[in-house]
């Protein structure tokens, strides 16, 4: 569950048919177009999402891989059917030229009314290799401004065996030594800022900190920049999703200037909240461990009841739902469905697009029995106005470790899923406006860290 839960699903189902080949361009004909400029995948995609996307079949060059995967899919028209999960098309907006790891994509802002994402369109020697979906950006690119407050120093985090990870250390302006924050993002291909929609709510957070003494480490998640490669992978869990690199960036920061090595904390937003308790427990094995915890709109609960929660929720703020729409609901419940019988899964499996293995890892991880093992001080933070994680996870919470000396909970009126200011009516409109997480949240979060120290 990130921003919003159901973009697991939707990532995952993405990355998992569409891959970067490697194995070279398929045995195009001559007629076949190339994918060249941004307004190629501006024609291309008008198709694709289009009432016919099955007549971009055989015109335009993709690579073998990307055949086999299209073969496996039902055709274009196949691989279209997938963005139901997405809801009603409502904008296209123009195309623009990008690299991923040395290829040229197209990223092409799409709202939607479940959640607007970036289509970005891998492409090889003119030939299209991969679609999958990222952050919306709505066109705009990413920028920071200098500040006299706090520096920005680049710092990738390496991963065995795939290579590294850009991060970002923001470190308050002075000698140091500094307390620390590793930021984990929710479920689902994020960046380093966790942006989605119009928001950003890790950069607030690095920014906010800083400007307390406080410094912070974000970095892009691997599914972000190795997405494709871990897509054909059937046995990742969340241990490859969060604890390997949460536990790798506490010691990577260890290591850096002005950086206190006995004052560093983690802090997990959403699906990054759930894996926090995990992450506690991998860390009592490493040469540094955290000081402390920070949990943000967290969930005790099974990840599948609130896919189920947040789908109920949002068709119901739809003033009709179609027979299609229903259709839609219906094959996703379908789908979860078969996790009522985790054993009867194969490693071949997928339910939601999502290998059994993860499946089966989260239904053996006891999270409230691995919180109340937490010695060190954690705090949980919940808005009120979430829809996706909601008071009702927060009461789990309070009930299960609410009087553990331990930890602090503290719930936030007029606050979203990522804690910025809005109503649950808004639904997923709230990620298509600009906001900031506010002051406030910062301050509980340096206050708990400084009191920590």
């Amino acid at each position: 569950m990130s921003m919003k839960m159901i973009y697991k699903y939707i990532a995952a189902v993405m990355a998992a048919l569409l891959l970067l080949g490697s194995c070279g361009l398929a045995g195009a004909e001559q007629e076949t177009r190339r994918m060249e400029t941004a307004a190629d995948a501006d024609e291309w995609i008008a198709v694709f999402l289009g009432e016919h996307p099955e007549e971009l079949e055989g015109s335009w060059a993709m690579t073998a891989q990307m055949e086999a995967a299209l073969a496996q899919m039902g055709g274009v028209a196949g691989m279209a059917k997938q963005m139901a999960a997405l809801g009603t098309l409502t904008e296209i907006r123009p195309a623009y030229e990008g690299e991923i790891k040395g290829y040229k994509t197209f990223y092409i802002p799409c709202a939607f009314s479940v959640m607007p994402v970036d289509l970005i369109l891998v492409v090889q020697d003119g030939a299209i290799a991969g679609l999958q979906t990222g952050t919306y950006s709505g066109g705009q690119e990413k920028s920071g401004a200098e500040s006299d407050v706090f520096d920005r120093i680049e710092l990738a985090l390496p991963v065995q065996s795939l290579g590294e990870l850009p991060g970002i250390l923001t470190v308050p302006k002075g000698e140091g030594p500094f307390p620390a924050v590793v930021l984990l993002q929710g479920s689902g291909a994020s960046d380093k800022d966790e942006a989605v929609g119009s928001l950003k709510p890790f950069r607030d957070l690095a920014e906010g900190l800083a400007a307390q003494g406080i410094a912070v480490y974000r970095f892009d998640k691997r599914s972000y920049v190795y997405g494709m490669e871990l897509a054909t992978k059937k046995d990742i869990t969340l241990k490859d999703e969060y604890l390997e690199d949460a536990v790798a960036a506490v010691q990577l920061l260890a290591a850096q200037d002005k950086i206190d090595p006995d004052r560093i904390f983690v802090l997990g937003h959403s699906l990054g909240g759930n894996a926090i308790p995990a992450v506690a427990r991998e860390l009592e094995q490493a040469p540094v461990k955290a000081r402390g915890f920070i949990m943000m709109a967290a969930s005790p609960r099974p990840l599948e009841e609130l896919m189920r929660e947040q789908y109920d929720y949002l068709y119901s703020l739809l003033p009709e739902v179609t027979a299609e729409q229903q259709a839609e609901k219906d094959t996703l419940f379908a789908e979860l469905d078969k996790l009522k019988d985790l054993d009867s899964l194969t490693e071949d499996d997928q339910v939601a697009g999502v290998y059994s293995a993860y499946w089966k890892w989260l239904g053996e991880y006891k999270i409230l029995e691995a919180a109340e093992a937490i010695t060190e001080p954690v705090l949980l933070l919940q808005g009120e106005e979430d829809y996706q994680v909601t008071m009702t996870d927060y009461q789990l919470w309070k009930d299960a470790i609410g009087s553990r000396d331990n930890w602090r909970l503290i719930s936030y009126p007029g606050l979203t899923h990522t804690f910025v200011p809005g109503e649950k009516a808004e639904g997923s409109a709230v990620y298509t406006r600009e906001g900031k997480i506010p002051e406030n949240v910062i301050l509980d979060i340096a206050s708990f860290i400084s009191e920590a120290e």
